[in-house]
């Protein structure tokens, strides 16, 4: 399928996990364009401890709010240093 999605140019450059919720943010770049922030999905655990399949990160908890809003500046200020100046 020429010009459609390759896996192989698709970079996680950074990623943060809420342990207490399962939410992930991530900062994803495709190819050569502009880094960009994702919020989710939500990774929870089994009973027995392993990571179930990784689920939408849906409606945000005020527990995923203030883990947010704890990391939001180490979020932006790695954001912005991967983006550069514009």
């Amino acid at each position: 399928m020429a010009g459609g999605y390759d896996p192989e140019k698709d970079k996680t450059l950074n990623e943060w996990k809420c342990e207490e919720t399962g939410l992930m943010i991530s900062i994803h770049q495709y190819a050569d364009g502009e880094p960009k922030l994702q919020i989710g999905p939500r990774i929870l655990k089994k009973k027995d401890g392993t990571d179930r399949v990784p689920s939408k990160a849906g409606r945000l908890s005020i527990e995923d709010v203030m883990w947010i809003y704890d990391i939001i500046d180490e979020v932006k200020d790695e954001l912005s240093d991967l983006v550069g100046p514009e």
